[in-house]
């Protein structure tokens, strides 16, 4: 089946946006996690990876994030969504994003934090017997599809989990010169969650 030009359109715009994220995500973060290993603050702020640096900014805001959301806007339009729906997710994703990295330098504030968690655990929980009513309806490949899908749902909550506990450690005075953990664990649980959701899309794809 010939793709239309919208199509077309839809899948460069999709490579531009992977491409983008492996570049900045992985060979620009693969130097600068290098450079933070290697040199103390001082000698880090003497180069293009200063904290204060463009290139820094650039990498820290725009890098994956910004990947991500080109390539959802081009899947969209390959996938032959409405204009009205691929507008409202670039412009909302992009608002979001922008906001988002602002309230980070408004200060620490706990509440937010517990309020956040509970309101997680409620959407999980929810996306849990939305699945199970859905499951029920399902035999076959569909099933089994959903049923990895299920695996990637809690991996991810157990990822989350484990980067609410090492991202807190700076910040409760009970807790001040305490060093956190290497956070292999979070990554593996992060893998494991996104590679069965692959896996659940994967199988539940039309044949």
């Amino acid at each position: 089946m010939e793709k239309t030009t919208k199509q077309k359109i839809g899948l460069a715009t999709f490579w531009i946006g992977a491409i983008w994220a492996f570049f900045w995500g992985g060979i620009i973060g693969w130097f600068i996690s290098s450079a933070f290993h290697k040199f103390t603050m001082d000698e880090i702020s003497q180069t293009v990876w200063s904290l204060s640096g463009p290139w820094f900014i650039l990498w820290g805001l725009f890098g994956a994030t910004l990947g991500a959301l080109v390539a959802g806007i081009g899947i969209l339009l390959y996938s032959g969504a409405k204009g009205s729906t691929v507008l409202k997710f670039g412009i909302g994703i992009f608002l979001t994003l922008i906001i988002g990295t602002m309230f980070g330098s408004f200060g620490h504030f706990p509440p937010f934090f517990g309020i956040g968690g509970i309101l997680i655990l409620l959407f999980f929980f929810g996306i849990l017997w939305l699945w199970a009513k859905e499951r029920k309806s399902l035999s076959g490949a569909p099933a089994a599809a959903a049923d990895l899908k299920l695996f990637g749902y809690v991996f991810m909550l157990i990822a989350a989990w484990f980067v609410c506990g090492i991202a807190s450690i700076p910040f409760p005075k009970a807790l001040e010169g305490i060093t956190p953990t290497s956070p292999i664990h979070v990554m593996i649980f992060f893998v494991l969650g996104w590679l069965f959701l692959f896996l659940g899309h994967y199988k539940s794809r039309k044949q």
